[in-house]
């Protein structure tokens, strides 16, 4: 990942730790843990290289959050099933490979594996035979055993709507709430830290630390979309925008319009991602939405009731989205 100062979030877990859990057949070494790095300069990632054997490899973590106690803990397909099972700590799994027993024996990963990232043992490659499929089965066997309504609201799930591995997105939301599909495959990549990972670690961050930041509401309707295709530059805006500021989205419908609130749910999670998961709010009463700013091209449902400022999107001196994100830089995040 290049050092692009943008996509850095300085201002998130400084100086708290972050304990990253690689997936099959890769090591602390991986990719995921350097772009972590890039991108959240100021906290420290720790990433072990993982035991083979499943066994050993949670016996490692648990000796781990014990020594570290890091404030979060981000796991990777089969470092997200692990991840699960570590509990007491804010954790993010991506993928996670619940059924990883069954995944090996569908994907045709038994016999000799080579990592896919240099160790510190400098082991090259490890046998997958009968028996370390089965432990993997016992070990995987034990998730969800400690989930009680604290755990619930610790835990969040990406999964990629691409993803061919690893299908555990119903098993997932049978005992966690918070499971949010991104436009990404299986493995991680600096796109999906960028716009799916770093979101994730941003709640979790304002939240340990009681930040509050400023409500902004966006219009869907002719601010953020045009029919059905985004606003020039309305989807980078509103990724931008939501790094700053506490961002949620006003859509309205009427009754006899039942099925445009699916559509709209829809449309969001497809070209808005993680960043506006549990955001779209259906209002047709926009002036009872408490909060700062609201960008809205027009004035009806309520929007010039709007307690906050009304930033009217496509007329001077907002015409453009440019033009209101010119506005919001030089508020500063104020």
């Amino acid at each position: 990942m290049e050092e692009n100062t943008q996509e850095k979030r300085p201002d998130l877990m400084v100086g708290k730790k972050i304990l990253y859990v690689h997936g099959f057949g890769s090591s602390g070494a991986t990719g995921s843990a350097k772009g972590l790095r890039i991108l959240l300069p100021k906290a420290t990632v720790i990433a072990p290289d993982l035991p083979v054997r499943p066994t050993e490899a949670m016996e490692l973590l648990h000796r781990v959050c014990e020594a570290e106690k890091p404030d979060m803990i981000i796991g990777s397909s089969m470092g997200g099933m692990y991840t699960e099972m570590l509990y007491g700590f804010d954790r993010l799994l991506v993928n996670p490979a619940f059924q990883i027993a069954d995944t090996m024996a569908e994907h045709n990963m038994m016999g000799r594996v080579k990592f896919s990232n240099p160790r510190q043992d400098g082991a090259t490659d490890f046998l997958v035979n009968k028996a370390l499929q089965q432990e993997f089965r016992e070990v995987s066997s034990h998730c969800f055993k400690g989930v009680n309504d604290q755990e619930r609201s610790r835990v969040f799930a990406l999964y990629g709507i691409h993803d061919d591995l690893v299908h555990t997105f119903d098993l997932f939301c049978e005992h966690y709430p918070q499971a949010i599909r991104f436009d990404g495959g299986h493995f991680l990549n600096d796109h999906v830290l960028v716009r799916s990972v770093l979101p994730v670690v941003q709640w979790v961050d304002d939240h340990q630390e009681g930040r509050e930041r400023p409500i902004l509401y966006i219009s869907l309707a002719d601010t953020l979309r045009k029919g059905n295709e985004p606003m020039p530059t309305a989807v980078k805006a509103f990724q931008q925008l939501s790094a700053v500021y506490d961002t949620y989205i006003l859509a309205s419908a009427t009754y006899n319009e039942p099925e445009a609130w699916a559509e709209q749910v829809r449309w969001v999670e497809q070209w808005l991602g993680v960043p506006a998961y549990n955001r779209l709010i259906l209002s047709n009463h926009k002036n009872l939405s408490y909060g700062d700013y609201l960008i809205d091209a027009h004035n009806a449902y309520g929007t010039d009731g709007f307690m906050g400022t009304h930033i009217k999107y496509g007329e001077d001196p907002y015409k453009t989205w440019e033009d209101v994100m010119e506005f919001f830089e030089r508020l500063g995040g104020q």
